[in-house]
């Protein structure tokens, strides 16, 4: 919380603020004068030590447009001397989000993650968890010649992720694992085999990463979650198909790895039941 000042106080926290902005971007007192619309003598008066008097909101607001600050950091009303627009640059990016096995942003935030939990609801089953022979069913006639290339790369981001010591948590909607057993809806069209042997291998992939990897599964009728990863503290991304939208301010990290962890309380299978889960879906269909 930001601490109360008096007149006093406040009037020498500008003065230094404003001098300290005037050495770092290299401005007279001249130059700042011409830039704000006022003469050298005001910009002096300003600066005047302990005779030194606080300015009205406009000229506060001019100085700061023309040093890159806020007003409100000059004027001690915040600690970040970034204004608005820089501060929401940097806490909040768009970043393409290609149809593709290789995405080299998804892994460089995984890299920079190395070592936090990472928490992530996918929008279908992830990638990283599917065989070769599914990912090529999947991805062939978008990639062509270069799945084979694509898959191999997948395969070392996984090898990757194993190795990070970053817990992994998985929450998928049950409809989601239903409809690939079933080959119904985007899975229509997949051939039995390879959804056998796709069930097989998530249960081996369960089976061998547990507790490092925890795959949970909601009734998207009772909870919902848009598609999102949250990389430890450092950020949040939402998928919204075309796009990334990434967040780093914490107080939005920490509204994304919230809303993970109410999937995660209310999940209809949990991370230790989901082997017995996957087996009642090959029984099914076998």
């Amino acid at each position: 919380m930001q601490q109360k000042l008096d007149k006093r106080a406040r009037s020498d926290l500008f003065r230094k603020r404003l001098a300290a902005a005037m050495a770092e971007k290299g401005v007279s007192q001249s130059a700042l004068g011409r830039i704000v619309g006022v003469d050298r003598s005001t910009v002096s008066q300003l600066l005047g030590g302990a005779q030194a008097r606080l300015p009205n909101a406009q000229v506060a607001a001019e100085c700061a447009a023309a040093l890159g600050v806020s007003a409100d950091w000059l004027l001690g009303l915040s600690d970040r001397p970034e204004r608005i627009a820089d501060l929401l640059a940097t806490s909040l990016t768009m970043t393409e989000a290609p149809r593709a096995l290789v995405d080299e942003q998804i892994f460089a935030w995984h890299r920079e993650a190395a070592g936090y939990k990472i928490r992530h609801v996918p929008a279908a089953l992830p990638d990283m968890l599917k065989t070769h022979e599914v990912l090529r069913w999947e991805y062939a006639p978008h990639l062509g010649r270069t799945v084979d290339q694509a898959i191999g790369a997948s395969e070392d981001r996984l090898a990757w992720m194993r190795g990070a010591r970053s817990d992994y948590e998985i929450a998928l909607p049950v409809h989601e694992l239903t409809a690939f057993a079933t080959a119904t809806g985007y899975y229509e069209g997949l051939p039995l085999e390879l959804r056998l042997e796709q069930l097989d291998h998530l249960q081996a992939l369960a089976d061998q990463l547990y507790p490092s990897l925890r795959i949970y599964l909601f009734d998207a009728r009772r909870v919902f979650s848009a598609p999102i990863t949250v990389f430890g503290p450092l950020l949040a991304v939402l998928y919204l198909g075309r796009h990334y939208m990434a967040f780093r301010d914490s107080g939005r990290v920490a509204s994304f790895a919230a809303q993970f962890d109410w999937l995660v309380r209310e999940a209809a299978v949990q991370a230790h039941a989901l082997p017995a889960h996957l087996d009642k879906l090959r029984a099914r269909i076998a």
